[in-house]
């Protein structure tokens, strides 16, 4: 199937309605990791065969307010074992869902509960972390949004997800998920691009206030995204607030990251409001949503600041202790050897075994921590790449800042690009003890070598 602007405008048409108001958790007690069919690409395309959270993509939404705790038990329907990973939930170690570090995979008819104490407001996700590079890209994954004590108010709460699948002239999902050629450059690329609105108004009013929560669902694409007769400001990157509220022109998602946007309703009657994809040929309409007539002659106050998530403050960080993370090979990265699973094989050795990136000549996931923290600690991580491509690198269980050129910090973030031959720093509290995944979130740089951990005594 080819990329084509047709599709994208298309994309618009796959919606799901979720209630708006918080409350209460609406999902199931129980949540089912089995196959079952979506329609994902819409007009003469037969259903396309999924594996997804009860059987649909996305997953059912998990819908709480801040303070509660939330009980999912899951049900391993599929043929192979999975977990769950809470995406920038800070969660006890014991329920992170990451095989290996966490807990052990859930075995096909098994089953594992989840208790999620929901200390952050804001926009979240989970997904699969076994096989992820597959499982994912077959559909498992849904989102979490915890509203605050008091919302903002708007006239509508909707999630967008931005989604990539790589699929067959009859719409279905091809199997070609260890694809050398994929692993060594940018990943699984769809070729099937879209935005799922959910809920989707039936028609906007010039002049209404949105509340816009954008996640980028895809296994490796980065998603670079503007509006158009959309205008409003930036108020949480990855479910965590801006102090101050942020313009914005074109946003870029890596894999996993999220934002909050509040906007106003510009376009006129008759008009849309659109959601567009950039890419190298051009801007593509993701979704496009109607105008149907005018609101309010005078428009909204000025938007305000989130209330502040209670993540503890990093504080004087200068004096951090500090570990390097250096990222290695790839497709023309000119990587010579690496250490796996304790033998130091050359690249050619490292191919053999599935493994063709390295973090600090290490490829998979070390016996040893990156770092090992008391609780209380505050660490510093300037993350070096010497690869020649981008990586999204997500990090566990707590939020970090960018230590930014001039001094400063960045907004809390849980994940962030870091572009072919650049260095970014973060720092963080290390206040959740237990072992924490770090990783590239390009899930097939992930399986291909790209994740470390660190320990929080």
């Amino acid at each position: 199937m080819k990329l084509v602007r047709r599709q994208f405008m298309a994309g618009a048409a796959a919606l799901t309605v979720w209630p708006k108001t918080g409350g209460a958790a609406t999902a199931p007690r129980i949540i089912e990791a089995r196959a079952g069919t979506a329609r994902v690409v819409p007009g003469d395309y037969p259903e396309t065969e999924i594996w997804g959270y009860d059987g649909g993509v996305p997953g059912p939404l998990i819908r709480a307010r801040q303070g509660e705790t939330v009980s999912r038990k899951l049900v391993n329907a599929l043929p192979q074992p999975t977990a769950i990973h809470w995406h920038g939930l800070r969660v006890p170690n014991g329920m992170d869902g990451v095989p290996g570090l966490t807990q052990e995979a859930v075995p096909t008819g098994g089953a594992f509960l989840y208790e999620l104490p929901l200390k952050d407001a804001g926009t979240y996700w989970y997904h699969s972390h076994n096989q992820s590079t597959e499982q994912v890209a077959r559909g498992l994954y849904g989102v979490v949004v915890v509203d605050e004590a008091e919302p903002p108010e708007v006239d509508h709460d909707i999630t967008v997800l931005l989604d990539d699948w790589r699929l067959s002239q009859q719409a279905q999902i091809t199997e070609d998920f260890g694809a050398m050629h994929d692993w060594t450059h940018a990943g699984r690329m769809g070729n099937y691009v879209h935005a799922r609105l959910l809920p989707s108004p039936p028609g906007l009013l010039r002049h209404q206030r949105l509340r816009l929560r954008l996640l980028n669902v895809a296994t490796d694409r980065i998603m670079a995204v503007s509006l158009n007769g959309l205008e409003g400001r930036l108020v949480a990157r990855d479910g965590m607030p801006v102090e101050q509220p942020q313009p914005f022109d074109m946003l870029v998602f890596g894999p996993a990251e999220r934002a909050d946007l509040i906007v106003d309703v510009t376009a006129g009657p008759g008009e849309a409001a659109q959601i567009l994809l950039h890419q190298r040929d051009g801007a593509f309409v993701l979704a496009e949503l109607p105008v149907t007539g005018q609101g309010a002659s005078v428009p909204r106050g000025e938007i305000q600041a989130l209330p502040p998530n209670p993540v503890p403050a990093i504080g004087d960080f200068a004096q951090a202790r500090a570990v390097p993370l250096r990222m290695e090979g790839g497709a023309m990265g000119g990587l010579r050897q690496g250490t796996y699973l304790g033998r130091l094989l050359s690249a050619r050795e490292l191919v053999e075994e599935g493994q063709i990136w390295t973090f600090n000549g290490v490829a998979g996931l070390p016996e040893e921590p990156l770092a090992s923290l008391s609780r209380g600690e505050v660490l510093r991580i300037p993350m070096r790449n010497d690869t020649a491509f981008p990586h999204a690198m997500h990090l566990h269980g707590t939020h970090f800042r960018e230590v930014l050129p001039g001094g400063g910090l960045g907004p809390l973030r849980d994940t962030i690009l870091v572009n072919a031959d650049e260095t970014r720093e973060i720092a963080f509290v290390a206040d959740n003890p237990g072992d924490w995944l770090l990783h590239c979130h390009m899930l097939s740089h992930q399986a291909a070598g790209m994740k470390t951990w660190i320990r929080v005594t």
